[in-house]
C-alpha cells in the first residue's frame, strides 16, 4: 500500500510540472525576443555608469556630510515608531487600559527624545543665521 501512495503523489504534481514548464517557455521566448529585436549599438558613452547620453562630470565618489546619513537615521527611527503607533491603533481596543498607558510612555519617550536631539542641535546642520548675520554686519564696519 506503501508503493502505491508512492507512485500516486507524483500524479498530483502534474499541474504544477505544467505551470513550471509553461513558464520556462514564456520566458525562454521572451529573452530570445529581445535579443533578436533588440538594438545592438556600440556607442562612446554605452560603457559609462550612466548610460543617459550626458556625459559625466567629475567624479562619482562624493563626500557627504555626515548629518545627512544622521538625518536619515532618525528618519528610519522616527518611521519605526510610526509603525508601532499604527499597530498600537489598530488593537486598541483589544489592549484596554494597560496598552493605552504603554503608548503614552512610548510617545512621552519619543517626544523627550526629540527635545533631546533638537537641544543638542542634532537636527540644524545648514548655515547659522543669526552668525551669517553677525558676519555680515562685521564686514559693514
Amino acid at each position: 500500500m506503501a508503493i502505491i501512495l508512492i507512485v500516486a503523489k507524483p500524479i498530483v504534481f502534474w499541474p504544477f510540472l505544467i505551470y513550471a514548464a509553461a513558464v520556462l517557455v514564456l520566458v525562454g521566448i521572451m529573452i530570445g525576443l529581445s535579443w533578436v529585436l533588440g538594438e545592438r549599438h556600440k556607442e562612446k558613452m554605452t560603457d559609462e555608469p550612466y548610460e543617459s547620453g550626458i556625459p559625466p562630470t567629475g567624479n562619482a565618489r562624493l563626500r557627504f556630510s555626515s548629518h545627512f546619513y544622521l538625518i536619515a537615521i532618525f528618519f528610519v527611527i522616527f518611521d519605526l515608531d510610526a509603525v508601532f503607533i499604527m499597530s498600537w491603533a489598530v488593537s486598541f481596543r483589544e489592549l484596554g487600559v494597560p496598552g493605552y498607558l504603554g503608548i503614552l510612555v512610548f510617545i512621552g519617550i519619543l517626544i523627550v527624545v526629540l527635545v533631546y536631539e533638537i537641544g543638542i542641535k542634532a537636527l540644524d546642520f545648514g548655515p547659522q543665521g543669526k552668525r551669517i548675520l553677525r558676519n555680515k554686519n562685521r564686514l559693514k564696519k
